[in-house]
């Protein structure tokens, strides 16, 4: 039986992705480097610090990484607090809510920084149902390497057996599969240029789960 959550953030719990792709792309200008959609696309579940990595490498940037990712945090923390598009996912708060009222423990296991982790928790009032948040920044690789939800399940206390995560990304759902966790992906509208194969189950709407569902799910 499940008794461990572990909750993906940018894609799952909260939809940052405007704001992501506006501050990214206004730095791609300013950088004068031409960044596809698809490139883009494959982006989705690295850290900040992973995907200037990759684009230093591929547009052979001089610049540091740390002023790459501090000129794109800084665009992106500006428009965070007036940004109309950013918002709860629907149905995640409800779903997030009869899981803590059922004793279910709930793990944030997120590529975001911890500045943006608590921006978010803070705006959305989410400290309350989480035992434990883990930020992909601690971690020398991002998803789809599977450290992180390896830690998520360690701090939970919780063998990888009893755990599920919930993810929206191809990275991630390869991390899940890595780590030995069953993985249920989200559909987001942001989910159409990624691979969910390898995820257990794949749902639409958070509505399509609920405490009974998820404790009662065979994970092997």
């Amino acid at each position: 039986m499940v008794k461990t959550v572990i909750f993906d953030m940018d894609g799952v719990i909260v939809d940052t992705e405007p704001l992501h792709h506006a501050a990214y792309y206004e730095h791609f200008r300013h950088l004068n480097i031409d960044v596809s959609a698809e490139m883009y696309a494959s982006f989705t579940g690295l850290s900040t610090i992973n995907t200037y990595q990759k684009l230093k490498e591929t547009f052979a940037l001089e610049h540091d990484i740390e002023d790459l990712v501090g000129y794109k945090r800084k665009f992106f923390n500006a428009i965070f607090d007036t940004h109309e598009a950013l918002g709860l996912l629907p149905g995640v708060l409800t779903l997030i809510q009869d899981l803590y009222a059922n004793g279910m423990q709930l793990v944030l296991a997120s590529s975001a920084s911890k500045v943006t982790i608590k921006r978010v928790f803070g705006r959305f009032e989410l400290h309350q149902y989480f035992t434990h948040t883990v930020s992909g920044e601690d971690f020398p690789k991002s998803k789809p390497d599977p450290a992180i939800f390896i830690e998520a399940a360690r701090l939970a206390g919780t063998p990888v057996s009893e755990c599920i995560v919930i993810e929206d990304s191809t990275n991630g759902i390869k991390a899940a599969k890595d780590a030995g966790i069953y993985c249920i992906a989200y559909k987001s509208a942001n989910t159409k240029p990624q691979d969910l194969s390898l995820a257990k189950k794949v749902i639409n709407h958070f509505d399509e789960l609920n405490y009974n569902i998820v404790h009662n799910l065979d994970t092997k």
